[in-house]
């Protein structure tokens, strides 16, 4: 089993929603990821650019994310892989999309997905 670099919770507002009113609102996202890597040289030299930078990750989703405005939550899962993937020097990436209170009665509805740089070429 190889390293694991997560970030969690990540929040952002977007027009996200198949409905009319929600074409007109900013609604709140939550994002998980999950991202290979070999942290043993990092470990050894305590140095970021021997890891991948998740603040640059984040700043890089967030500035993506703020200027959609997919009706799906399903499709920006996609995106935002396909643009983790091309961005970042990564083979796999797994993305969780939360849309707190989507449902009454429950805390949030999403998608998780998983893809690879064979992916992309498909």
């Amino acid at each position: 089993m190889g390293d694991v670099i997560f970030l969690r919770d990540l929040k952002t507002e977007t027009i996200i929603g198949i409905y009319d009113w929600e074409r007109k609102i900013r609604q709140t996202l939550s994002f998980d990821f999950e991202f290979p890597g070999d942290i043993r040289r990092a470990a050894k030299t305590d140095h970021i650019d021997d890891t991948l930078n998740y603040k640059s990750v984040a700043k890089r989703v967030l500035a993506f994310v703020e200027a959609t405005e997919y009706q799906l939550i399903e499709t920006l899962a996609e995106h935002v892989a396909q643009l983790i993937l091309r961005e970042f020097a990564i083979e796999w990436v797994k993305v969780t999309v939360s849309k707190p209170g989507a449902v009454r009665g429950s805390r949030d509805v999403g998608v998780t997905i998983t893809r690879t740089r064979a992916d992309l070429d498909a």
